[in-house]
């Protein structure tokens, strides 16, 4: 992590208390929002795609609100556009973990996410599920820890790129539980999945939406999740942090305005946003696609931001891990 970076974080809760002087009139002149709000998302497709285009879709039908998903090339450019932009309101970025988990692995990020964007509201988190080749003598997170153990360095995990959940996952499961294990990385899930059905490689941290295909036809084994806490979303399988305790890997997907946006409009969009991600219909196509809604204040959804940097900066640090 670099030292620009560490001093930032300790301000991002800047982003939230600060404001111009004409700030707490915010709409005083006209009313809030007089015009489309576009929303950057990063991809086609992708979660944090999706969880935009539902986010449009519940502002749209809870107010009446234009709202326009405006999706960019993976990477920094939705967030170099949105730090860019004019703290109005009318610009919005909803993104993932990558947007403080890859400044943690370069030195050449255009933005500084604790000093340049207003956090919002954590809009949705899923879990990975650690799945295990059938043939593996381990029927548990703890059996597999054990063979871990006894055989170090023999155990290959398939990952995706670089800093990617699925790499992540693993590599805090190797530095909590104290166990070495052999990265394979894939340039798609799908080969990751044909190589761990076939035993080329002996687990894989899937997303949410891949694993249950696999899981029910018994050609993959799942252990648990990834997630601090029991998922809702898999009652049958148990938390990693069960055996490891303390574990804790989740995507997350959040949406964030530029720096110094007024505290009266990240309050409302707050409670916007929150009103339209508990709407049945939304929560039954989430629920489906592998992600769990959650809301809560900006305030929390900073903290947990720090507490995320603070957690992937040290993996980050004792792995070597660097953008490729």
């Amino acid at each position: 992590m670099t030292q620009l970076f560490r001093n930032a974080c300790l301000g991002l809760s800047l982003a939230l208390a600060t404001g111009t002087a004409c700030a707490q009139n915010v709409g005083a002149a006209q009313p809030y929002p007089s015009k489309p709000i576009r929303i950057v998302a990063p991809g086609i497709g992708g979660s944090a795609d999706f969880v935009a285009r539902m986010m449009a879709q519940g502002l749209t039908s809870n107010n009446g609100w234009q709202v326009i998903v405006d999706n960019r090339a993976n990477g920094v450019v939705p967030g170099e556009i949105v730090s860019r932009a004019t703290p109005d309101g009318y610009t919005l970025l909803l993104t993932t973990n990558s947007l403080w988990v890859g400044p943690l692995m370069s030195d050449n990020t255009p933005y500084n996410p604790a000093r340049d964007f207003t956090p919002i509201v954590l809009a949705t988190v899923s879990p990975n599920v650690l799945l295990v080749y059938p043939g593996l003598p381990a029927k548990s997170v703890k059996e597999l820890v054990d063979l871990a153990r006894a055989k170090p360095g023999q155990l290959n995990y398939g990952s995706g790129a670089t800093g990617a959940s699925s790499h992540l996952a693993a590599e805090l499961m190797k530095s909590m539980a104290s166990i070495n294990m052999v990265r394979i990385p894939y340039k798609s899930n799908a080969a990751q999945i044909a190589d761990l059905m076939a035993g080329q490689i002996q687990l894989f941290f899937s997303n949410a939406t891949a694993a249950p295909p696999h899981m029910k036809s018994g050609k993959l084994r799942g252990l648990a999740v990834t997630s601090g806490q029991a998922s809702r979303l898999f009652p049958e399988l148990p938390p990693i942090s069960a055996t490891v305790p303390g574990y804790d890997s989740v995507g997350m997907a959040g949406a964030f305005g530029p720096a110094r946006m007024p505290p009266a409009m990240v309050t409302r969009l707050n409670q916007e946003i929150i009103r339209a991600l508990d709407r049945p219909d939304i929560k039954d196509k989430f629920n489906a696609a592998g992600i769990e809604a959650v809301g809560g204040t900006p305030q929390h959804f900073a903290s947990t931001i720090k507490a995320e940097v603070i957690k992937w900066g040290k993996i980050i640090k004792d792995a070597g891990i660097r953008e490729e």
